[in-house]
């Protein structure tokens, strides 16, 4: 698959995203420890083992505590920042007991949350920054300045958006002196929308879906990055128990397994390349804190599915036969 130029520049050549959303010992306001060190430091030397390029972070995850972890190691072992470029998000506000979660996009905010980010991170530069979750009050004139600030100041290098239409990209793109280099976005193979959201056009009577039309087309028009997100589906298909699950969702785990003895692969490495065979170029994001699932993950990159392959997955996960 093809990496756009923006990451290229960035040194990025592996298709895979390590998701650091595990790290830091869990969603609480427990302090980070030596064992969530220690575990941090073998997940990122077996990713970058395995080949892992881009490490994604974002100021929420585990309240702060995967970036502040993850700064240790950096802090720990300086010559680590070579081997891996480093993206985070911003833009979520938690619940403030006044106040009640929400997003935020305003100056303050975004140029706040950088640095905190840095700090965490023990780093003076972010390669790439994502807008986490659209903010109905954003102004893209505002998110553009302070972006441009951030960027002279030397802090940040690239932006991009997470969870975001075409048309949100295309109203923020407007205003903004740097092209947007990526959009994370959910996808997998159990959630099909980006997906249905083409293959449902002129259907009468198609069951509504919840992605926007058009958004992956515009990435791949302006050579934004897709990213996905959730992109392992939490397992469903590659070594959870799915007795109590759907028929759908079982025949396609069993077509997995299948296709991955065929391939003498994993099945991470099946729903990976599945999403990696669209010409859109997915960069899916892994977040298992799993050091065998990692390795197993990585085995993406060495496979690729046929046509054949690709649709069987498709029409088994969506259930029904194409219109």
């Amino acid at each position: 698959m093809k990496i756009t130029n923006a990451l290229q520049k960035l040194g990025v050549t592996n298709p895979l995203i390590y998701g650091c959303m595990g790290l830091g010992g869990g969603w609480n306001q427990n302090p980070v420890s030596k064992d969530d060190i220690r575990q941090a430091n073998e997940v990122i030397d077996r990713a970058l083992e395995s080949g892992f390029q881009l490490f994604d972070h974002a100021d929420i995850y585990t309240f702060g505590k995967a970036e502040q972890v993850f700064g240790e190691v950096l802090k720990s072992r300086p010559e680590l920042k070579e081997q891996m470029v480093l993206q985070s998000k911003c833009g979520i506000r938690f619940d403030a007991g006044t106040t009640p979660k929400r997003y935020d996009f305003s100056k303050e905010w975004i140029s706040s949350s950088v640095e905190g980010i840095l700090e965490r991170l023990n780093i003076e530069h972010l390669p790439i920054l994502l807008l986490h979750r659209p903010d109905v009050l954003m102004d893209v004139e505002e998110v553009a300045e302070v972006f441009s600030e951030l960027q002279k100041q030397g802090k940040v290098g690239q932006l991009g958006v997470s969870n975001m239409s075409a048309n949100q990209m295309q109203q923020l793109q407007s205003k903004m002196k740097s092209p947007l280099v990526a959009n994370q976005l959910e996808m997998s193979l159990s959630k099909l929308d980006w997906l249905e959201q083409s293959i449902l056009n002129n259907v009468g009577n198609a069951p509504g879906h919840s992605f926007t039309t058009g958004t992956i087309e515009y990435c791949q028009s302006q050579d934004v990055q897709i990213q996905a997100w959730g992109s392992m589906s939490q397992g469903l298909f590659s070594g959870r128990n799915v007795n109590d699950e759907s028929q759908a969702v079982q025949q396609t785990a069993e077509k997995v397994c299948r296709i991955a003895a065929e391939k003498e692969t994993s099945t991470e490495a099946v729903i990976l390349a599945w999403l990696m065979k669209h010409p859109a170029n997915v960069m899916p994001v892994v977040g298992t804190t799993n050091i065998d699932r990692i390795k197993a993950a990585a085995q993406a990159t060495k496979i690729e599915l046929s046509r054949d392959q690709w649709y069987e997955l498709y029409v088994s996960a969506r259930g029904e036969e194409l219109p």
